[in-house]
């Protein structure tokens, strides 16, 4: 009897380390902090309290892939590369352009979009040229510590800073500035918001391509995100994710 005893508390001893050593192989999924600047519809912005856009989506979407989680934490676009940078974040999610600036800091993706760099006006604006935004009495805002603002930097002059775009753009409305340059894309979204108030001029400044940043001592998770990034470019889903954002968006004119 007292064998039987003895082997019936064997037999649940084991079957309890067994339990609880597949309990232990249940990991839980590690939680990317994604570092994102919020302010730049279509690809971050807030909604109802929340983060969304085209980055949310393709990192949300990568991440489920290699078994991980996000975390977008909203900051200012020059904290994005720092922050990443720093270890403080594990990937960069925020229309970040590549430079030899920012390769120096961080490791970059393969891109996964092309962007044009283009300039709003009013609609009544008697600007026609490029060459005019390098005149002094012309004030032209942008996004502080964006590709933007060092690009009108170095090739115009120093223009007028902005915590984001959209204050840039309605201080344009507002009528305290001449021009606002941004990206196409977020261009299109302002000029829906403003119709018949402003316009596009008929050239581009400068194509860019969009990429993601990782710190340097995270090659394998970059890796990771090139592999399934591809996948997504050649299956269409890519453009899938950027089209359910642009399809209401008439305002980019621009080719």
């Amino acid at each position: 009897m007292k064998k039987m005893i003895v082997a019936c508390f064997a037999v649940a001893f084991a079957a309890g380390v067994m339990l609880t050593a597949g309990c232990g192989k249940q990991e839980t999924k590690k939680v990317l902090r994604m570092a994102t600047d919020a302010t730049f519809p279509p690809y971050e912005s807030f909604e109802n309290g929340k983060i969304v856009g085209i980055d949310v989506d393709i990192v949300t979407e990568i991440a489920k892939k290699i078994g991980c989680e996000v975390e977008p934490v909203d900051m200012k676009i020059d904290a994005v590369i720092l922050s990443v940078e720093k270890g403080k974040c594990d990937i960069g999610a925020a229309t970040l352009t590549i430079t030899e600036e920012r390769e120096r800091c961080v490791d970059f993706s393969i891109p996964y979009a092309t962007a044009k760099q283009v300039v709003i006006v009013p609609e009544n604006s008697t600007i026609t040229k490029l060459d005019e935004l390098k005149n002094a009495k012309i004030r032209v805002g942008v996004q502080q510590g964006s590709a933007s603002d060092g690009f009108f930097t170095k090739k115009f002059g120093v223009p007028d800073r902005f915590g984001n775009v959209e204050q840039a753009v309605d201080a344009l409305v507002a009528g305290r500035l001449h021009a606002v340059t941004c990206d196409n894309e977020p261009a299109g979204v302002y000029l829906a918001k403003y119709p018949g108030k402003l316009r596009l001029l008929p050239f581009v400044l400068v194509e860019k391509k969009y990429a993601f940043a990782f710190p340097k001592n995270a090659p394998e998770l970059r890796k990771k995100f090139d592999i399934e990034l591809e996948k997504m470019k050649k299956s269409g889903r890519l453009q899938e994710i950027v089209d359910s954002y642009l399809k209401n968006n008439q305002g980019d004119k621009t080719k």
